[in-house]
């Protein structure tokens, strides 16, 4: 766990409510796909957790949707503004679980799975990417995410992609894949877990300090209660109890 100055190298808008932003700091307390990074707004007293998208040595990037004042806030931040953040939190993917990996993401929830399927790259293995949105016009990174695999996206309405969300459309497509990485809502996660438990899940919950002191994200499994931000965000399906 690091607390650091970072400095703002981008803040760019890729849908009506979700924009990228890249962060250049010292990431040396990185080491897997998954992690969270804390940031500490202008206006909020508690800090703001955010999922790594990627990273290199010297830059870390966000993905954050507009959810409340202080994601509003962050979309008005300048190139060069000075933000405090603590990295290094979380325990992340285990990108060696996996020789054929499916990884699926909702909404949001996607921003961490990129970084992983690069490093499944590294490895020389092409995942499978299944990613749910609502609507076409609310899809965001699909050129990335197609760099990396083959990509499906599923639309609840239908508009783009499969008619449905991503949980459907693995009930009625036999994929193959030997494990899967998935993050987005909690109601995907659930169903997912009901219909599979041979994977691990990214959580996301409201988190007060990031590090495991508050307990305010603490969730039911079946060893007991775990904190998401410190034994997870990432589970085992098997282990959480929905």
């Amino acid at each position: 766990m690091l607390e650091e100055i970072f400095e703002i190298i981008e803040n760019t808008k890729l849908t009506n409510d979700v924009y990228k932003m890249r962060l250049k700091g010292n990431t040396s307390t990185i080491k897997h796909s998954g992690e969270f990074l804390e940031l500490k707004l202008d206006s909020k007293f508690l800090r703001r957790p955010f999922s790594i998208n990627d990273y290199d040595d010297n830059s870390i990037t966000i993905l954050y949707k507009i959810l409340g004042q202080g994601t509003k806030e962050m979309t008005k931040y300048e190139i060069g503004k000075k933000v405090n953040a603590i990295i290094g939190l979380g325990n992340g993917f285990d990108e060696n679980k996996s020789n054929n990996p499916l990884l699926i993401g909702g909404g949001i929830g996607i921003a961490p799975l990129y970084n992983l399927g690069k490093k499944f790259n590294e490895l020389g293995i092409k995942p499978t990417f299944v990613l749910g949105f609502k609507a076409k016009d609310e899809i965001f990174y699909l050129d990335e995410f197609k760099a990396l695999g083959e990509v499906i996206i599923t639309t609840d309405d239908g508009s783009f992609g499969y008619k449905g969300n991503a949980v459907s459309y693995l009930k009625e497509n036999n994929l193959n894949y030997d494990y899967y990485y998935a993050c987005g809502p909690l109601v995907m996660l659930k169903y997912l877990s009901l219909y599979n438990d041979n994977g691990d899940l990214s959580l996301e919950a409201r988190m007060g300090c990031g590090f495991g002191a508050c307990m305010g994200c603490s969730i039911e499994t079946k060893d007991g209660v775990r904190r998401v931000c410190k034994e997870g965000p990432v589970f085992s399906a098997k282990e959480v109890k929905f």
